[in-house]
């Protein structure tokens, strides 16, 4: 077994609150006055913060590895440490291979240089003999967009057009391991996505990627495997649609599917009770994973203890900000306005293609009564999916790669009616 990356045991701690001494020999009466609303004349306060403790895991050879967490997770800490920016508090880490990190705008260039001496630094930097370099120029300069500025200080350019050159020369001065934090937010989608495609490539060119990202789309779009860090620790190691369904709230099971077997831990009341909640897919396979251009099933499964009401089954779906998308009500004609007997139901509603924005979203499933309206379950976050939109053209964002705002994305017939000019 051969590994590109072998952590062991990584921690890193921080000193924060402390107050710096000054290298002047007095103190300004403004000085004094902050010091003392702030309470701290006498005395400094420090507070230890492990931003990693504890981190151990292995990277084989050709790995494409999605590093999740919320906010204050360590990813980046340990991007640092694995990249040699930062030494750690303890621990261990082995890298096999010629490294390019790619972890914030401004590092790894001479703001005094131009980008072509930028592109030969950074290959010397990594070992690079100058003819290695010289194969490679072409198509960095090419896939960074910034031909007419690379004999301009890099100082000038702005944070886009470091961005774009700072991958392309990560990207394409062949390292054995890639480290890319989230700094390619700062791209539009078009080069986000040039982005993504070219860390494919290079993972399926047998070299190993570690990716930091908040977006579960390109995590599951990209990783086979996944590491979820919290409080700078790992909680969850393994396939990345598992990891995220931790990330996510939803233990080590599918976060498409959810089951309440036992009916005193399910939600519900003395007239009826949940069984489960599914997200299914076009050929009706439970999925976590959504094309934006096909139709999605969401199910509730229920049972009625007590019959002789008339029910409504509802859904309602939440996008990553909170914001309630749309509620969808059970209007089968079938059973409107009818009491039903007791037994098991299973209520489906099915949501086109093109409709859903690509994203995060989370069901709650709930159902009651009518007349009178009592509430029999409301399980928010039962279950939630991805959408993700391809970007091939054919869903509702056409030709264009930026970027498109709301909660929905529906495809909307538009006509257009011409007449030539006199």
């Amino acid at each position: 077994m051969h590994y590109a990356i072998r952590a062991r045991d990584l921690a890193k701690q921080y000193r924060i609150g402390a107050i710096r001494q000054r290298d002047m020999g007095y103190v300004t009466l403004r000085d004094a006055i902050a010091e003392r609303l702030r309470g701290r004349t006498q005395k400094a306060t420090t507070t230890e913060l492990w931003a990693l403790n504890g981190v151990s895991f292995d990277v084989q050879q050709g790995e494409v590895v999605g590093i999740i967490g919320r906010n204050g997770a360590g990813k980046s800490t340990l991007l640092k440490v694995l990249s040699r920016i930062t030494e750690p508090t303890r621990g261990r880490a082995e890298l096999y291979g010629r490294v390019a990190s790619l972890l914030e705008v401004g590092t790894g260039f001479h703001p005094e240089l131009t980008g072509r001496e930028n592109i030969y630094l950074n290959g010397a930097i990594l070992g690079m003999r100058k003819r290695e370099i010289d194969r490679n120029f072409d198509a960095i300069v090419q896939f960074a967009e910034v031909e007419k500025f690379i004999d301009t200080p890099v100082k000038f350019y702005s944070s886009g057009m470091y961005v774009r050159l700072a991958f392309a020369v990560a990207a394409h001065l062949e390292p054995e391991i890639l480290i890319v934090d989230e700094v390619l937010a700062v791209g539009d989608a078009r080069f986000q996505k040039k982005c993504l495609n070219k860390m494919q490539d290079v993972g399926q060119q047998g070299r190993t990627v570690l990716f930091v990202s908040h977006s579960m789309q390109s995590i599951l779009r990209m990783c086979q495997r996944a590491i979820l860090l919290n409080h700078g620790q790992v909680v969850a190691d393994g396939p990345a649609q598992q990891v995220v369904g931790v990330y996510l709230g939803k233990g080590t099971h599918s976060i498409a599917e959810r089951v309440w077997s036992d009916r005193a831990s399910a939600p519900g009341k003395e007239i009826a009770h949940l069984r489960a909640v599914r997200v299914r897919d076009v050929d009706g396979d439970v999925a976590d994973t959504i094309d934006i251009r096909t139709p999605v099933t969401l199910e509730m499964e229920f049972v009625v203890t007590t019959g002789g009401y008339v029910l409504m089954p509802h859904f309602r779906l939440y996008n990553e900000d909170n914001i309630a998308v749309f509620t969808t009500l059970d209007l089968d004609p079938e059973w409107r306005q009818r009491p039903r007997p007791p037994g098991r139901y299973v209520s489906r509603v099915t949501i086109p293609g093109n409709f859903l924005a690509e994203g995060s979203l989370y069901v709650e499933a709930a159902l009651t009564t009518l007349d009178p309206p009592i509430g029999q379950f409301a399980e928010r976050d039962a279950v939630a999916f991805q959408v993700i939109d391809s970007l091939e053209g054919d869903s509702a964002r056409g030709d264009w790669t930026g970027n498109l705002s709301g909660v929905v994305r529906p495809l909307l017939p538009w006509t257009t009616i011409y007449e030539p000019s006199a």
